[in-house]
């Protein structure tokens, strides 16, 4: 029974778009692994999740050890995405993990396999270190700014609209207007409150920032679809 909870949680894997083409193939090795440094910021700002998975021997397709799940990674779209694999190494001495894509893991009678890897291919790979809450927070910010940045020159390009029709046509694009402006007001007052809250208490305002961005993004998509 663990062991199919244990690869359910694989099977729900889904993976991060690749962002640029950029991979390290290692001498020895038959597959090509990997993370961009993109992909690494991008996994990095996900959430850790804690599985009957950790602490399992991964092995590649000829049976030879090459490290153990250290845990996994839940990204921003709230899909498992990477595996964190130990290549090498002790905590606080010389311990070296790697995030691996899960689509290149499987599951082989029971065992955690990586084909083609080799233990050295993994350390080759640079070291993976979880993102710092303050740079959560700036990623966060720096997503809903843009984010009602976009939203304010679509409405520009209503009120634009708006002012050269007339007639029923006009009415349409003035109510999706003021239901753009309202959603825009209302991100706008949750991210200040998120940002006055500082570093220590910004998760408190998250979530509502969250859903303050969605019913943005929905009402942008509604006045432009």
């Amino acid at each position: 029974m663990k062991k199919t909870l244990l690869f359910a949680a694989l099977g729900i894997a889904g993976m991060l778009t690749t962002l640029t083409a950029a991979t390290a193939q290692v001498a020895g090795s038959t597959t090509t692994i990997g993370v961009t440094i993109t992909e690494t910021d991008h996994l990095a700002l996900g959430w850790s999740v804690k599985k009957g998975i950790l602490g399992k021997t991964v092995y590649n397709d000829a049976g030879t050890k090459i490290g153990k799940v250290q845990d996994l990674i839940i990204d921003p779209e709230r899909n498992v995405s990477y595996v964190i694999i130990g290549a090498g190494g002790f905590v606080g001495l010389g311990q070296h993990d790697v995030a691996v894509p899960i689509a290149q893991i499987r599951d082989e009678a029971g065992k955690i396999v990586m084909p083609g890897a080799t233990k050295e291919a993994l350390k080759a790979l640079a070291p993976f270190n979880y993102a710092s809450d303050t740079t959560r927070r700036d990623r966060f910010v720096a997503e809903a700014d843009r984010g009602i940045a976009s939203a304010k020159q679509e409405m520009a390009v209503l009120d634009k609209k708006a002012s050269n029709a007339a007639g029923d046509v006009k009415a349409k694009l003035d109510r999706q207007n003021e239901n753009l402006r309202v959603d825009l007001r209302s991100a706008e007052d949750k991210l200040s409150k998120l940002n006055r809250a500082g570093v220590a208490h910004w998760r408190t305002f998250e979530g509502d920032v969250s859903a303050a961005m969605a019913r943005l993004k929905k009402s942008v998509g509604d006045a432009t679809g």
